[in-house]
């Protein structure tokens, strides 16, 4: 990366790594990563491509992809005949609702191989009511978890990871560094 830290390269990797981690493609978690540290806070796909030491043409299939994820924005500056990238703001509450979406397809899924076995073998649906109940209680869990979010993101208090941390646990020292 042009003229950037050993710490700021570091991290950019480290998010790609996460990315994989998850199933996703590496250069994601690059992008992402530059993106959440880069200032200014927009980018152009030359500069990604440049501070990436990646092709444009790499840059514009992963900023697709994280266009449709949610996690960044397409966004056009005054005067600029190009387009930029930008983390989304309220990415993260948008992203958890999606995947409570995800979460009701695989309650019903297994809803479905339960009833496929009803009547067998109580040892065989072990497996399914797991994955059932886990998922209902998702489903139940996570639009209360969202709401208390937003709750706390407009009060003016919130100021600190401390601020957000359960009463009966403290907060992590420090988060291992990947490779």
């Amino acid at each position: 990366m042009n003229q950037r830290s050993f710490e700021e390269v570091h991290f950019v990797e480290e998010c790609g790594l996460m990315f994989e981690l998850m199933g996703l493609p590496r250069m994601a978690g690059r992008i992402f990563g530059w993106l959440l540290i880069c200032n200014p806070p927009h980018q152009s796909t030359g500069d990604l491509a440049e501070v990436l030491q990646a092709s444009k043409g790499s840059i514009s299939t992963i900023t697709r992809m994280l266009i449709q994820t949610g996690l960044i924005e397409r966004v056009a500056l005054p005067s600029q005949r190009r387009d930029y990238f930008r983390i989304r703001l309220n990415a993260w509450p948008q992203m958890t609702k999606q995947h409570l979406m995800q979460v009701t397809a695989f309650r019903q899924l297994a809803e479905k191989g339960l009833m496929l076995l009803e009547g067998e073998n109580p040892q065989l649906l072990q497996r399914l009511e797991e994955m059932r109940d886990m998922h209902a209680f998702m489903e139940q869990e996570l639009p209360l978890m969202i709401d208390r979010w937003e709750q706390q993101r407009s009060s003016p208090k919130i100021g600190t990871i401390a601020d957000l941390t359960p009463v009966n646990q403290t907060p992590p020292a420090s988060v291992p560094m990947i490779g």
